[in-house]
Formats: C-alpha cells, structure tokens, sequence
C-alpha cells in the first residue's frame, strides 16, 4: 500500500479506512446538496411545477448518457498501477467520452427528442419543452464526469482523497454562483438555470481534478511495468472485459431514473410526482452517499492489502446502521418537514407527497453500503459480470414494482417510486451474496 494511502501500513484499521472515506463522503454529501439547492431555487421561480419536473427528468437523461462512463473511477483505481496501464486506460476513457457525447448530441436533436418524451415517456408538453433547452445546456456534463472521475480514481488509488473534497466543494461554488446570478433577473425559466449551473460546475471540477492530479501522474509515468504486470499487461481486450459489466452496470442503475419518471407520469398525481421526485431523490442520494464513497475506499483498500477484508466488513456493518439509523431519526423528528417545507421550498401539498417516500426508503443506506462491500470484492477479483446481472435484478425488481403500484394497486407516483426502489435494490444484494463470498474466498 502506499505510503500516502489510508493508513501509511500495510495493516488496514478503522482509523485507517475512516481517514480514506471520510473525504469522499464529505464530496459525496456535497454533491448530494446540489440537486436540492438548485431545485429549491427553481421552487423559487415562477411556475414552480413543472420547471421543478423539466429539472428531474433532465438531470436524470443527463445522468443516464453518463452512466456509461460514470464507474471509470473503480477502474482507474483498480487498475492504474503503472505508465502502460495509464495510457491505456486514458485512451479508452477519452473515446468512450466522445462516444457518449455524441450520444447526447444526437438525442437532443428536436425530432428524436420530442419522440423520446412525448411519445415514449409521455411528457406533458409544458414539461418536456423546459426540459428540451435544459439537456442542451447539459452537453458537457458527461464527457467532463468521465474526465474527472478517471483522474478522481487516481487520486483514491494513492490515497490524496482530500483533493476530490476540494474538487467538490470548487464544484458547488461555481453551480450556486452561476444558479444565483441567471436567477436574480427572473427571466429565464428555472429548469434551464439548473441546467447551466450543474454543467458549469461539473466543467471547472473536471479541469481542477486533472490539476490536482498532477504529482500522482508523474509518479506513475515513471513507473515501469512489474514483471507479473508484463505477463498479463493490460490491453483493449482486457479493459473490455473488466470495464464492459461495469458500463453495463451503471446504464442499467442510471435508466431507473427515465424508467421512474415515464411510471410517474401515468401514475396517480404525475406532477405532483414528478415534482417533488428531485427533492426526494436528492435527500436519499444524500444518505446513500456514504455507501457509494465506501466502494471506492474498498477496492482500494481490497486490492493493495487482501488482508483487510474483516476489518472492511466490520466498518461497512457499522456504516449501514448508523446511516439508516441517520435517515429514521430525521424521519420521526420535525426535521424533515423543515427540511422540505423551509430549505427545499416545497409547498405543504407537495410536500406531504415527499414524507412518506422518504419513510419507505430508511433501509436503503444500509442496502446501499452492502452492496458497495460486494461489488468492492468482485471489482478486486476481476469478476465484474455479476455485478451486471446484480443490477439486472434490480432493474427488473423496481420495473416490476413500479408496474404493479402504479398500474393495478394505483398508488401516488413518488410513494411507488421509492418503493419500488426499496424492492429492487434489496433484491440485487441477496444476489451479489453468494457471488462475493465466493470470490472472497478465493482471494484469501
């Protein structure tokens, strides 16, 4: 392990793995607030309700053009450990950027985006032509995700975590800045100041995690390839096969977001729905977090010391309770409502729409942090392929939920939505289970 890495040793402690993880947490969190603070200055706005629904759908298509790129961080971690295996994999992340650029182009083209929302998702009209200018204004947002998270991966891998914290908080002031300033004249409609707030912000913490990178890139261009690399170096096949399940992974879990919104629109109170679903998908992004940056903490610590499985195992169990013990707590207390009401500016009647989702989803941080230890495992293993079939389950889970709520039991969008969700991840994680204990076991 290196010596900048979490613990300085070899010997992996909770200390060790607190120090690595609670940066990333805190750029996780961050990140988590931008969703909610821009959608609380769209509530803001004129014609809150659907700005607030153009909003969700369009981060939501702009997340899913990413998603392809978007675990390029796991690999970057996992297998960046010399020159050869740098350019490599840059070179792959740098055509996969344009590939999924391209993709977006495309799909913002007016006729093939009035099919996908009108005809496909059902989009009110309103809705979908706030939403059409605010994907525009997202164009750079998945190429500059696949740029910073390459280079984000580094920086995990030799332990400088502190530097994405930084990255993100960077982010945030340059999204609130420019959300504040196309706000104050009043005159532009509120989806389409989110969009060019979170593309500006994404676009500056791209360029600053390259910066910040820059002393771990120079260590590794200097670093000539082990003999046990030379057996097996790392090749476009080989990239291929362990980052294609990945890919295939994160389109999967990004799609759910399109999915939801095309059963919230048929579903019972679709704007009221759809409105509020950023707001409720913000504050359980924000619970959620500390699983997603655990992953990458895991893989790491994992991969360099195989030894440290029970030591991860017993951090990630008290993780898991202490977030879902977190999201239960703000649930019985008042501070949900003041959350909703007073920060996210919902109105009462939205709002009520908001609280019961959020009861439903209080297992998911601990369902998050589980899976984040089971993908780690399977990552270090070079056994990407379940996790694939992993996320399949869950798709299907929260497809088939979603159907049966909103189509035969005729529930509220929001509160079907997150329950469905609740469905669909659990079941993805009682079938990683078996898939990581095994592979735990063969890494020793």
């Amino acid at each position: 392990m290196p010596e900048s890495a979490a613990t300085g040793s070899r010997e992996v402690t909770p200390g060790g793995i607190l120090r690595l993880w609670a940066p990333l947490e805190a750029a996780w969190l961050l990140m988590a607030a931008e969703g909610p603070f821009v959608a609380a200055i769209i509530a803001r706005q004129g014609r809150p309700e659907p700005n607030l629904a153009a909003f969700g759908v369009a981060l939501g298509l702009a997340m899913l053009f990413e998603s392809p790129i978007i675990l390029i961080m796991s690999a970057s971690s996992a297998l960046v450990e010399n020159r050869h295996a740098l350019v490599r994999l840059r070179n792959f992340t740098y055509a996969l950027n344009g590939a999924v650029t391209l993709a977006l182009a495309v799909f913002v083209c007016p006729p093939v985006f009035r099919w996908a929302t009108g005809t496909v998702m059902g989009l009110p009209p309103e809705v979908a032509g706030l939403c059409h200018r605010a994907c525009v204004l997202l164009l750079p947002w998945p190429a500059a995700i696949g740029y910073r998270r390459f280079h984000q991966g580094i920086l995990v891998r030799h332990g400088l975590t502190r530097r994405i914290a930084y990255g993100t908080v960077l982010r945030l002031a340059v999204m609130g800045s420019v959300a504040v300033l196309l706000a104050a004249p009043g005159t532009l409609p509120g989806a389409w100041v989110g969009g060019a707030a979170l593309a500006s912000g994404v676009v500056v913490e791209a360029a600053a995690s390259r910066f910040w990178a820059r002393e771990p890139l120079r260590t590794l261009r200097a670093q000539a390839p082990t003999e046990a690399y030379l057996r097996a170096p790392l090749d476009t096949r080989g990239i291929l096969r362990f980052y294609v399940p990945l890919a295939v992974t994160s389109v999967l879990t990004l799609g759910v977001n399109p999915m939801v919104a095309f059963f919230l629109g048929r579903s019972r109170l679709p704007l009221a729905s759809l409105a509020v679903m950023p707001v409720v998908g913000g504050l359980i992004f924000a619970f959620n977090s500390a699983g997603l940056a655990f992953q990458e903490v895991a893989i790491t610590l994992y991969g360099q010391v195989r030894s440290s499985g029970r030591v991860l195992k017993g951090f990630a169990l008290r993780l898991g309770l202490a977030t879902a013990g977190a999201l239960a707590l703000a649930v019985a207390t008042p501070a949900l409502g003041l959350w909703l009401e007073k920060v996210a500016g919902l109105e009462p009647g939205l709002a009520h729409w908001a609280w019961l989702p959020m009861v439903i989803a209080i297992p998911l941080p601990a369902i998050t942090v589980a899976t984040s230890l089971q993908r780690a495992v399977l990552v270090v293993g070079r056994r990407t392929g379940p996790i694939s079939w992993g996320t399949a389950v869950e798709v299907a889970g929260i497809a088939g939920s979603l159907l049966f709520l909103t189509r035969v039991a005729d529930w509220v969008g929001s509160v079907a939505a997150v329950t469905a969700m609740v469905a669909g991840r659990g079941a993805a994680m009682l079938y990683l289970l078996p898939w990581a204990v095994r592979a735990g076991r063969r890494q020793g």
